[in-house]
């Protein structure tokens, strides 16, 4: 036994050489107090963690701990290594990378934007040529002693559209349409496109519908150009005029878009190109035409970001995506990626915890933009929520109801705050600061992971009991607001898909369940929803509530009881945002997905666009 013991220690000793030798070849130094955590703590003093470094050098991974540094996945290499010895050792393991490698070897197709040109003309309806002209007609506007445009189309036509409209009984309400062909003029097709009460004009809802009528036209038809012409007795001021022309680019562009990168067959659309007749060739259209097409960008970055699933779109990928969005407008945008030590540095604790289970490592993005010439007059802070998986950790999502097959869709905050950062690096306003922030991570389990009633320490210094771990988001949000708050911004907008309560409360199509203490930034954010065609509702922020939120041993627990679990949410929150910020909490379940068509919507980036732009013109003003 005696000399068995000491040959064990002499290997060890001479193991302990081979490893140091290694590492000193290695162009890092790994740091050992990376094993050490307040959720679970990996000892580095036993011979399968000097075999695991020694690995990691043969294998040449600039990781030193394998490409896998969440404890969970550092446990399952350790474990490998000591059952395999010699075998790993002479195989190398191939590479430390492929304990993470994707879950079922699924890469997504590139898929870009519909490349499709929206612009203006001078040329008369009766003279344009093309494959479908799509005429938008208000409900009782086809009356031809008081619609001359309608008339006058409709006379060279041979009354073609007014014989058919009764044979439809097309009335002009919201929602009605018909195509026909013709034969003989400069264009294939005719259809007349309902908008509905006159009253709606003004309205985003309104014209962007038309445009995603004017898509769906074009693809059942094969068209490859369309022509939108508005028959109406009424003149249009410009302020409608520009939300018409941008509702309608936006609508054929994310009308005719589909995510079709996980598909092995797919057709791409035809269109090409979309005149919109009788508006005038004004500079200031132009220019809403071109940011409407860059806005569209955006929100299409968003949905594929939301439609990717889990095995694909890890917190590392969500880095890089980030990283994608930058290279393109590195005059305006710059990115910084904090990993998990410089997590640790920064005392984030509660955003860790949740992280804590994952082999996947989190990792925090600050994408920064800045004007490209000129002061900046306000600084904006957007934080989204970013979890690319969430499985509710120990306390598991379980159920018909759960929806645990659809928590890719848990970093829909984060996806909407990327989509925005997009648009706005190709926009690239004046006057405006503006940081987007996530702390993307997973919410998984593990012997190393978060367990109810742990309490986590935020970087505030608060601390947290943790009474249900699939009350996860509000907690890396929590740091992500203190990190936010630390950068000196004036405003801070979090969102986040947060609670099921306000899906029940409000449905899928109302989003947005604000809460905001402050009345004039809420008024900004309602009035930025209703230009870009959105909804908000604002919710109170019940400060009696808050008791339900105490804990006998710790600052607080991380979740209420079940009534009024929106505002215990968003109250919770609140304890990590500095007093004197004006902040708001949108809370995006539900508009984010799309049930019936079962995809993601973009939603949100047309409302923090708009919020966005407003700061900039008032800055420039």
């Amino acid at each position: 036994m005696g000399a068995r013991r000491k040959g064990k220690r002499g290997a060890m000793a001479s193991s302990s050489r081979l490893v140091s030798q290694a590492l000193l070849r290695l162009p890092f130094r790994p740091h050992l107090s990376f094993f050490s955590s307040p959720i679970g703590v990996i000892s580095p003093s036993s011979s399968s963690f000097s075999r695991l470094l020694l690995l990691s050098a043969l294998a040449g991974s600039p990781r030193p701990l394998g490409a896998c540094t969440g404890r969970s996945g550092l446990t399952r290499f350790m474990a490998f290594s000591a059952d395999n010895g010699a075998a790993a050792s002479d195989s190398k393991l191939n590479s430390a990378a492929a304990l993470v490698a994707p879950v079922g070897l699924t890469s997504p197709a590139d898929q870009a934007a519909p490349q499709v040109a929206v612009s203006l003309s001078e040329v008369q309806a009766r003279d344009w040529k093309g494959d479908i002209l799509a005429v938008g007609v208000f409900e009782g506007g086809m009356v031809k002693e008081e619609n001359a445009i309608f008339a006058a189309l409709d006379n060279h036509l041979g009354g073609i559209l007014h014989d058919v409209a009764t044979e439809e009984d097309f009335s002009g309400k919201s929602g009605q349409s018909f195509i026909i062909r013709l034969q003989g003029h400069g264009f294939k097709r005719i259809g007349l496109v309902g908008l509905g009460k006159a009253t709606a004009a003004a309205t985003f809802k309104t014209w962007k519908a038309f445009g995603e009528t004017v898509a769906t036209a074009a693809k059942t038809s094969q068209a490859s150009s369309a022509a939108v012409l508005i028959a109406t007795p009424e003149s249009f001021s410009l302020d409608v005029k520009l939300t018409l022309a941008s509702a309608i680019a936006s609508g054929v562009i994310l009308g005719l878009h589909e995510d079709t990168r996980y598909k092995t067959e797919s057709k791409k659309p035809l269109l090409r190109s979309v005149e919109i007749l009788g508006l005038g060739k004004e500079s200031l259209l132009e220019d809403k035409l071109e940011e409407a097409i860059k806005l569209s960008a955006g929100v299409i970055s968003t949905r594929q970001l939301v439609n990717s699933p889990a095995n694909v779109l890890t917190p590392s990928v969500l880095a890089d995506e980030a990283l994608k969005i930058t290279l393109p407008h590195t005059n305006v945008l710059s990115l910084q990626i904090l990993e998990e030590k410089d997590c640790r540095d920064l005392k984030m604790g509660a955003y860790l915890g949740v992280a804590a289970a994952s082999t996947n490592p989190p990792k925090f993005i600050h994408l920064q933009y800045k004007p490209p010439t000129g002061d900046v007059k306000i600084k904006l802070a957007i934080v989204g929520k970013g979890l690319t998986f969430d499985s509710g950790g120990y306390n598991l999502k379980t159920g018909a109801g759960s929806k645990i097959e659809l928590m890719k869709f848990d970093m829909g905050g984060a996806a909407a705050a990327l989509g925005a950062a997009k648009a706005i690096g190709a926009i690239q306003p004046h006057g405006v600061e503006v940081h987007f922030i996530i702390a993307a991570c997973e919410n998984m389990i593990s012997g190393g992971g978060m367990r109810p009633g742990d309490i986590l320490t935020a970087s505030n210094g608060k601390t947290i009991e943790v009474n249900n771990t699939d009350a996860e988001g509000r907690l890396t949000l929590a740091d992500a607001l203190v990190y936010a708050c630390n950068l000196g911004v004036d405003k801070v907008v979090d969102l986040a898909t947060l609670t099921g309560a306000c899906v029940v409360a409000l449905g899928n199509d109302i989003a947005g369940r604000m809460f905001t203490q402050n009345d004039l930034l809420a008024e900004e954010l309602s009035l930025a929803s209703e230009k870009a065609g959105e909804k908000l509702w604002r919710l109170p922020m019940e400060e009696s509530y808050w008791d339900s939120m105490k804990s006998g041993i710790a600052d607080m627990v991380n979740t209420g009881g079940r009534a009024g679990g929106s505002i215990l949410a968003a109250l919770f929150l609140k304890q990590f945002v500095d007093e004197k910020i004006p902040w708001a909490h949108l809370d995006v379940a539900g508009p984010v997905w799309n049930e019936k068509k079962s995809c993601a919507t973009g939603f949100a980036v047309p409302t923090l666009v708009e919020w966005i732009l407003k700061h900039s013109s008032e800055a420039s003003s």
